[in-house]
C-alpha cells in the first residue's frame, strides 16, 4: 500500500511527539538524579541522658543512712518513644526520624535519676526494689512531658515535667506517702537542634532533682 500525503504527515507528527516526550523524560531523570546526588544525606544521631547538671543554688548533699528504692519510673505514652519528640503547634507533635535515644527514654532516665538522687539526696544508696538492700524510702516517678518546644523557631526550649511520690517504708514495703509533687522546667536552647535539646533536658533534670531532693529533706525533717 502506498503512503498517502496525509498518512506521511500523521507519521511525522507521531514521531515528533515521541521525540519531544522522550527528551523531556530524559531531562526530568537527569534533574532528579542530580538533585539526589547533590543532596547531603542526613546522619542518624543517637543520644542518652548523662549526669544531670546540678542547680547553681543546690544544697550540698548529706550522706545519710537512708536507702531509697525506685519503685516505678514511667514515661507518658506520647513521649515514651526512642525518637525525640518535637512540639510544632498547639496540638501538633512530631517524631524525629534521624534523632533517637540509645534505649527507651525511661531506661535512659533511670540511670541519671538514680545518680542525681544519690548526689543531691540524703541517701547512702539508690537501688531497685529487688535489691538485697532493704529500703526505708520508696519513690514512684512519672514523666508527663519530655519534648522539644519548637513552636517558635527563634525561641526553642527543652521541656521536662516529672512527678515524684516519696513513701516511708519498712523493709522495702511502702507505708505512708511522705511527699507528692510535680516539677516542671522549660530550658531555653541556643539553637533548635537535637544535640542542644538533649543538653537542655539534662540541665532541666538537674534542676528538678535538686528541687525534689530539697523538698524531700524538708518533709523528712518535719516528721
Amino acid at each position: 500500500m502506498m503512503a498517502t500525503p496525509d498518512l506521511m504527515k500523521n507519521l511525522n507528527i507521531s514521531v515528533s511527539v515521541r521525540t519531544v516526550v522522550s527528551a523531556v523524560a530524559l531531562v526530568v531523570c537527569a534533574i532528579g538524579l542530580t538533585g539526589c546526588l547533590a543532596r547531603t544525606p542526613l546522619k542518624q544521631q543517637t543520644f542518652a541522658f548523662g549526669s544531670p547538671d546540678a542547680a547553681t543554688n543546690s544544697v550540698a548533699a548529706n550522706t545519710g543512712a537512708h536507702v531509697l528504692a525506685i519503685r516505678k519510673l514511667q514515661v507518658a505514652a506520647p513521649f515514651d518513644s526512642r525518637a525525640l519528640v518535637y512540639r510544632t503547634g498547639e496540638f501538633a507533635y512530631a517524631n524525629d526520624p534521624y534523632a533517637a535515644f540509645l534505649q527507651a527514654p525511661g531506661d535512659s532516665l533511670l540511670a541519671s535519676i538514680r545518680g542525681g538522687l544519690c548526689q543531691h539526696g540524703d541517701f547512702s544508696a539508690v537501688v531497685d526494689t529487688g535489691s538485697a538492700l532493704k529500703a526505708d524510702t520508696l519513690v514512684e516517678i512519672y514523666v508527663s512531658q519530655l519534648y522539644g518546644d519548637f513552636r517558635q523557631p527563634k525561641k526553642p526550649a527543652a521541656v521536662l515535667a516529672v512527678q515524684f511520690i516519696f513513701f516511708d517504708a519498712t523493709n522495702g514495703i511502702a507505708a505512708k506517702p511522705l511527699i507528692q509533687k510535680e516539677y516542671s522546667q522549660s530550658i531555653p536552647l541556643d539553637k533548635p537542634t537535637a544535640a542542644a535539646l538533649v543538653k537542655g533536658w539534662n540541665k532541666a533534670l538537674g534542676e528538678i532533682l535538686t528541687d525534689a531532693s530539697s523538698d524531700y529533706r524538708q518533709a523528712k525533717s518535719a516528721e
